[in-house]
């Protein structure tokens, strides 16, 4: 069994899930080695958990979508949704070896299994311990312009980290946005406004996502006011976007557009709710410092934030309900043209690096050298 297999399935059954016995798991395998869904099943079993398997296939999921029976889908749902509420853990592992192979399907398609589906994905996320997590392929590889070799080498580094080592610093600014009222975000083509007050916050490092290193929260929802430019490209429905600006009134999105700006307004109109936003988050994966149009790499880059139009976690609620949830990310650092985030008239985090001293064990210099 290949090393990086066994120490990457005890993360995500130990540290992300903490598996006990007799709490049953369902590992969802999508397009990835045969041996590393067996590393996990052992993993599991080491822990006294019962795994169940699920595999999927995206030329499979592509072909049953593309010419849809939405009773189908309906159908599935009822036992998919049964399923999961037999399970305590969900741990998901997602292999592409074409990230737009859904790209020539119908979003009016998409939307329909995206609806048919949503009370499954709503009770895996709030009843459940859930991780998820890519798997490295050369098509991930080519989208981080590296080679498969050294792209697998920062895979593994970055999935097997030490997460133990951003707990301090990620619950001071669990705590801060927590007690914050107004967030005022900073940066090129960015001025935007809007309350956090009463939501909450929740730390993120290693139990949902792996990568993981962020702190989310949600906006009050009519409170966000302003203009966002996201300068790290994004793919979502299998399809690419660049530069997407937004403009927002009484929180509400009235404006939308960037490189593929007809597709994103049909998104964006797939309900009410895809119009306005469902969290707000700060990212600082030490590890992470560039965009490779994967969210759940994309959204932990050090020095960025996400801004997610759609659905709201449980945890930090404002109240809005979507079928979308669309991480959207922008990149503050200095060679992204810089940016600030400042609480109630602080400011906290300057071009990519916190400020605020409590919060300086967040900077990449602690979280790599100490």
């Amino acid at each position: 069994m290949e090393p990086n297999y066994s120490k990457l399935a005890k993360v995500l059954t130990g540290f992300s899930t903490n598996l006990q016995k007799g709490e049953r798991v369902l590992i969802d395998a999508f397009d990835i080695p045969q041996a590393m869904v067996v590393a996990l099943v052992r993993a599991a079993r080491e822990l006294g958990a019962i795994p169940f398997v699920n595999l999927q296939d995206a030329r499979i999921s592509r072909e049953l979508v593309n010419d849809i029976d939405v009773e189908q889908y309906e159908t599935q749902a009822t036992w998919e949704l049964a399923r999961m509420q037999q399970m305590d853990a969900y741990i998901a592992v997602r292999g592409s070896d074409n990230i737009f192979e859904m790209s020539d399907v119908d979003p009016a398609k998409v939307s329909r299994v995206m609806k048919a589906m949503k009370a499954v994905l709503d009770y895996r996320v709030n009843k459940t311990k859930w991780v998820i997590l890519r798997w490295p392929t050369p098509a991930m590889a080519q989208q981080a312009m590296m080679s498969t070799e050294s792209f697998e080498d920062f895979f593994f580094r970055v999935c097997t980290q030490d997460y133990s080592r951003m707990v301090k610093g990620m619950q001071s600014l669990e705590t801060l946005m927590a007690n914050t009222d107004q967030v005022h975000l900073k940066g090129p083509d960015t001025d935007l406004r809007f309350s956090i007050k009463g939501i909450g916050a929740v730390a993120c490092g290693g139990s949902h996502n792996i990568p993981d290193g962020e702190v989310f929260s949600c906006p009050v929802k009519d409170s966000v006011e302003g203009e966002i430019t996201y300068n790290a490209p994004t793919i979502y429905q299998g399809v690419s976007f660049d530069r997407i600006h937004l403009k927002f009134k009484n929180g509400k999105i009235v404006h939308a557009d960037g490189s593929n700006a007809e597709r994103l307004n049909e998104i964006l109109d797939s309900d009410v709710g895809a119009r306005y936003i469902g969290e707000f988050a700060i990212g600082f994966n030490p590890h992470i410092l560039e965009p490779m149009r994967d969210i759940l790499f994309d959204e932990k880059i050090a020095g960025s934030f996400h801004f997610t139009p759609g659905q709201a976690y449980e945890e930090a609620d404002n109240g809005n309900r979507s079928q979308v949830h669309w991480d959207m990310v922008q990149i503050q650092r200095p060679e992204y043209g810089g940016g600030e985030i400042w609480f109630d008239g602080e400011l906290i985090r300057k071009d990519g690096l916190f400020v605020k001293e409590a919060l300086k064990t967040l900077n990449p210099d602690y979280l790599l050298n100490g």
